[in-house]
């Protein structure tokens, strides 16, 4: 599901990327979720979106999300030890669900689920870099907003991740991955085990992702979870 339009700098697929240094076995996220990312592509002179986001149109409801709720950017990156993966505009990587589908696209992360893992949310018109945009579409969800997808794959912020660069939802539950451009799941530097997912966050995960809250100290991601009532 392409989107209609967007602002592109840089369109094209990379190409897989291992770097050397990376030992999944006693991988330790806390060791490594803080490596500087580089960007694939320099888009520090691309001009940034200013326009105001206009209601998100679906078939029986008009949602007006907020700015900063939104998704403004999708950013190829080669991040150390880890490889290829997709952040947003602001360094924040992004996770694909196994327990969705990308044909055709669809969201199974929802209520307390989307808490830990805020769903990507647009306007319809991000900045592209390093991610082909004919790869780029979008999902309704069930409350009216749209979700990014890339390659049909729904994406999603970790409410665990405590800074930029972070990788803490890496193999949580066996089922979220780093999402890399092209879609598909990155595989590197998995953790030793199969890590449980942070406690459901209090309010909106959103809020910890966007620094709108500062994290309590029960959202550790080695702490025990909360897991509601879906499948990690």
């Amino acid at each position: 599901m392409a989107l209609g339009k967007r602002t592109v700098i840089v369109a094209g697929a990379l190409a897989a990327l291992v770097l050397p240094g990376c030992a999944p076995a006693g991988y330790n996220p806390d060791d490594f979720g803080g490596a500087q990312a580089q960007p694939v592509v320099n888009a520090a002179n691309a001009a940034q979106a200013s326009a105001a986001p206009e209601p998100v149109e679906t078939d029986d409801v008009a949602v007006d999300v907020a700015d900063e709720d939104l998704t403004k950017e999708l950013v190829g990156k080669a991040v150390d030890k880890m490889g290829n993966v997709v952040t947003d505009e602001d360094g924040w990587l992004l996770y694909r669900f196994e327990n969705d589908t990308d044909d055709p696209p669809a969201s199974n992360c929802e209520g307390d689920c989307a808490k830990i893992w805020p769903p990507a949310l647009t306007d319809g018109d991000p900045i592209l870099s390093g991610v082909d945009e004919e790869l780029v579409g979008t999902v309704n969800r069930p409350d009216g907003t749209r979700q990014l997808t890339i390659d049909g794959w729904p994406i999603y912020y970790y409410a665990g991740d405590e800074k930029p660069g972070d990788w803490k939802g890496q193999g949580v539950g066996g089922t979220w991955f780093v999402v890399q451009p092209d879609g598909s799941k990155n595989l590197e530097c998995l953790p030793e085990g199969t890590p449980k997912p942070i406690a459901v966050p209090d309010g909106d995960g959103r809020d910890n992702i966007k620094g709108l809250d500062s994290k309590d100290s029960d959202k550790d991601a080695d702490s025990d979870s909360d897991s509601g009532d879906y499948d990690y």
